[in-house]
């Protein structure tokens, strides 16, 4: 695959970096510290940045009955602490470019993406609903189409698996856009064509057109609306049945040089995965070996079969209880 563009993600810096939660404690999570040698890090926490202290009262997000609004407070010193997390929010996010990325930290009052408890009251018990802290909303409204998940969220192998192909995507485009070259446009397409067409066709053709326009409507503008398109490409999973979709239409490329063992072998790898009997490595790599042995280079440079570093892949796991192994 070459040498890879390192993403840059903006990180909580309680995962690992910093003894600044509200407690005084760090969080040592085995993902993040598995990206370190992969990613450029730029770790925050907006609650020191605020001017809170380490160890510090607990702060919550209420929900105002007389705005409508939510507000971030500290029930101790019944301070509200809304307008210098907003403010903090405006300078610190204005101030970013060339993000790939955010991995915060789940269920936090101010970095929470998902499953932030909102109180009825500043000293009320009762949560009356779940929503996203006030950091993590303000990155998701400027952010939505970036690599943007919680670190309780990537536990999830799929969720996980999403993440890292969108984040390293994004990074190799934003490395192609930066040299800003019709061939690095053109070459980025070319090597991501299966992985597009696991996302979305549709989306993989109207790419195709932007690049093979790029010369009416200015090689500057192709890379925006590129990048547009992409992003919106990348924003949910792909399916199974797209991804096996994708396994047959390579498999097409070296079908008939196979005997018939063979093909039955790889055909029952790929309608394994379909039925999330194995992982998707096994085909992938039956593809690769196959185009290694019958030298299509067309084939190997296609970031479908490797969208991010092996060392990122979440390993099977064996479950002695039910004789099963985990993908």
């Amino acid at each position: 695959m070459g040498v890879r563009a390192r993403p840059i993600v903006v990180v909580s810096k309680c995962l690992g970096f910093e003894h600044c939660r509200w407690n005084a404690q760090i969080i040592s999570n085995e993902f993040v510290n598995l990206l370190q040698s992969h990613v450029e890090f730029m770790p925050v926490c907006p609650e020191v940045e605020i001017g809170l202290g380490v160890p510090r009262n607990p702060i919550r997000v209420v929900h105002d009955p007389s705005s409508g609004t939510l507000r971030l407070v500290q029930p101790a010193t019944g301070k509200d602490l809304t307008e210098a997390m907003q403010a903090f929010c405006e300078s610190f996010l204005s101030s970013l470019s060339g993000i790939d990325g955010f991995i915060l930290k789940g269920g936090s009052p101010s970095c929470g993406l998902k499953n932030v408890k909102i109180y009825s009251g500043i000293g009320s018990p009762y949560v009356k609903e779940k929503g996203r802290g006030i950091f993590g909303g303000a990155v998701f409204e400027r952010f939505p189409r970036l690599a943007v998940e919680d670190e309780e969220r990537l536990s999830n192998p799929l969720i996980r698996e999403h993440f890292l192909t969108k984040l390293f995507t994004l990074a190799a485009f934003r490395q192609a856009q930066a040299r800003g070259r019709a061939t690095d446009l053109v070459e980025f397409h070319s090597n991501n064509k299966f992985l597009l067409m696991a996302y979305s066709q549709s989306a993989m053709r109207k790419l195709g057109k932007v690049v093979a326009d790029q010369k009416a409507i200015g090689i500057e503008n192709a890379f925006r609306v590129y990048r547009e398109t992409l992003e919106n490409a990348l924003y949910r999973p792909p399916k199974r049945g797209s991804v096996v979709n994708v396994l047959n239409h390579m498999f097409g490329y070296f079908s008939q040089k196979l005997n018939e063992g063979e093909r039955k072998f790889l055909l029952e790898a790929v309608e394994n995965y379909r039925k999330g009997m194995a992982p998707l490595i096994v085909s992938v790599n039956l593809v690769r070996s196959y185009a290694i042995r019958f030298g299509i280079d067309y084939l190997l440079r296609q970031s479908f079969l490797e969208p991010y570093p092996l060392e990122l892949m979440e390993k099977p796991t064996y479950d002695e209880d039910r004789d099963y192994w985990r993908f």
